[in-house]
């Protein structure tokens, strides 16, 4: 297995984390809506996850535990990589928005951080930037808002 393979195979990972997360999120009410589903789709191509996959995981979501986020760092992490895969089409949408509240929510944000980090991120993310640049501008809007 070369570097890049490994890598690869780190990175889809990773995607699958994040796409299970999400499909957690859209479960905490019961059971996923046509609604929920179409932004899971949506959230699996740009994710890069297969429609086979995609079923793997729905049918087996208790094989894929939260991860323990205990640290604000790992959580901002978390949404960036995320706000990467939304802003993969420079855009973001209501519903894109309100499952990456509930994303923020599962993560071990409060409602009212939640709020501010997603508010933030939406003003800066049609740039790119790199994760120190996404940190010092989460932190300078955090300690405004206190």
């Amino acid at each position: 297995m070369s570097v890049s393979d490994l890598f690869e195979s780190q990175a889809q990972k990773k995607n699958v984390l994040h796409f299970a997360i999400l499909v957690k999120m859209a479960l905490v009410d019961g059971a996923i809506n046509i609604t929920e589903r179409e932004m899971l789709v949506k959230f699996a191509r740009k994710l890069s996850i297969a429609e086979d996959q995609v079923a793997y995981i729905l049918e087996h979501i208790d094989a894929y535990p939260l991860p323990s986020v205990a640290f604000k760092l790992e959580r901002l992490e978390y949404l960036y990589e995320l706000f990467q895969m939304i802003y993969s089409d420079h855009d973001m949408d209501r519903e894109e928005e309100a499952a990456v509240f509930k994303y923020a929510i599962g993560l071990g944000f409060t409602e009212e951080e939640a709020a501010k980090v997603i508010a933030c991120s939406i003003r800066v993310f049609g740039k790119k930037i790199r994760f120190d640049e996404y940190l010092l501008l989460q932190e300078k809007g955090l300690k405004e808002n206190n």
